[in-house]
């Protein structure tokens, strides 16, 4: 039986792009983006956002419970690696933070004419094949 791995995309905003997605993810300022992910079903999430909201619901429950609290916790108090994740966004499609290969391959190729533009600095794909993905980190 084959393994069937699902996809994630994920966009480098330039940094004043970031902040209007992060405040007005439909708004005109970023181009047809919007429009593309209305197309698809499809959201912005801000990495460093996701990661704070992680934090914000372990310190609220048992941080024990949430294997990844410290690394999370660091990373979003570290400056360099804020600049980094703040321009960092997944895309989530039909709600889901992972998709089937064709969902995936939609959603890029209407997106990525947009990587070098006023908006996208970079775009990756990602995939949940284990030997492809780094291990979490040790507590």
């Amino acid at each position: 039986m084959s393994q069937e791995w699902k996809f994630q995309l994920r966009v480098t905003l330039k940094p004043q792009m970031a902040e209007i997605a992060r405040s007005t993810p439909e708004s005109e300022a970023l181009g047809p983006l919007p429009a593309i992910l209305k197309r698809h079903n499809a959201a912005l999430n801000c990495q460093h956002d996701a990661f704070a909201g992680y934090v914000a619901e372990a310190e609220a429950n048992n941080v024990d419970d949430y294997p990844l609290y410290a690394w999370t916790k660091a990373t979003i108090e570290d400056p360099v690696k804020e600049a980094k994740y703040i321009k960092s966004f997944t895309l989530y499609a039909g709600g889901e933070e992972v998709y089937e290969k064709t969902v995936a391959d939609a959603l890029l190729a209407d997106i990525e004419p947009l990587v070098g533009g006023p908006v996208i600095a970079a775009l990756n794909v990602h995939d949940t094949n284990p030997a492809n993905n780094p291990q979490p980190p040790k507590r």
